[in-house]
């Protein structure tokens, strides 16, 4: 980081902005500080992750400053929204990374950002629960600044961009996302469409069948092979071919 952490979380619209050198995860450190009561808008950012990770359980690599890993805490009133965050995000970093990387975004249904259909980035959501409404949520991201050499079939943003610029784009993106309320719009929809790596394509899991789109309340859309339409509202997204 070039600037003060408190100067840079002023200009990136943040209560608070937490940098670590490395950390077993960021979605741990944001986890503590809310329940200790961090505001809405503390960004916790490392350099690694010991342990990151994923939907399901999954590892995330994190090596040092090979990507931006980072958790931004907020404290939404709409339960509704919680069920689409990681979709809203999904479509908010598509359109703020669209100038730090060589090619087109899309989106893979629920939580993976792709360019020519190698992934660049993940989102996590993970809600902490007071009765039926959220007290906080977690909303954690790793973006690729460059490829594992493990996994070579992974993309990175350009080499010219800096962590602090990712952070710059990333930030109020993810801010603007956990804002929004209710469930997808008719613009959302419509703009996740035109962005959509799954769509028309035969898949195995959730369901088996051919994609045809995702729902207002964030399922993914899938028509078997019997003509029967499935709306799944979790799991994970594999392709045929």
């Amino acid at each position: 980081m070039t600037a003060p952490a408190p100067s840079l979380a002023a200009r990136l619209g943040l209560a608070r902005l937490e940098f670590h050198g490395q950390v077993t995860s960021t979605m741990d450190v944001a986890h503590a500080l809310a329940a200790e009561g961090a505001p809405a808008g503390t960004l916790v950012v490392a350099a690694s992750q010991a342990a990151g990770r994923g939907r399901g359980g999954k590892s995330w690599i994190s090596e040092p400053d090979a990507g931006l890993w980072c958790t931004l805490i907020e404290r939404p009133t709409d339960s509704g929204a919680v069920e689409v965050l990681a979709l809203r995000v999904g479509l908010e970093l598509a359109t703020a990374l669209a100038s730090c990387v060589d090619g087109r975004i899309s989106l893979k249904w629920p939580n993976d950002l792709l360019v020519e259909r190698r992934k660049l980035a993940g989102v996590l959501i993970e809600a902490r629960w007071r009765g039926a409404r959220p007290d906080w949520v977690a909303i954690g991201v790793g973006i690729n600044r460059r490829v594992p050499a493990d996994l070579p079939a992974t993309i990175a943003v350009r080499p010219d961009v800096s962590r602090e610029a990712l952070l710059e784009a990333v930030a109020p993106a993810l801010r603007r996302a956990a804002s929004a309320i209710g469930p997808l719009s008719a613009a959302e929809l419509a703009a996740w469409e035109a962005r959509d790596a799954a769509v028309g394509r035969r898949v195995t899991a959730p369901a088996a069948g051919t994609v045809t789109g995702i729902a207002a309340t964030g399922g993914l859309c899938i028509r078997g092979d019997d003509g029967s339409d499935q709306r799944c509202q979790s799991g994970s997204l594999i392709f045929a071919d």
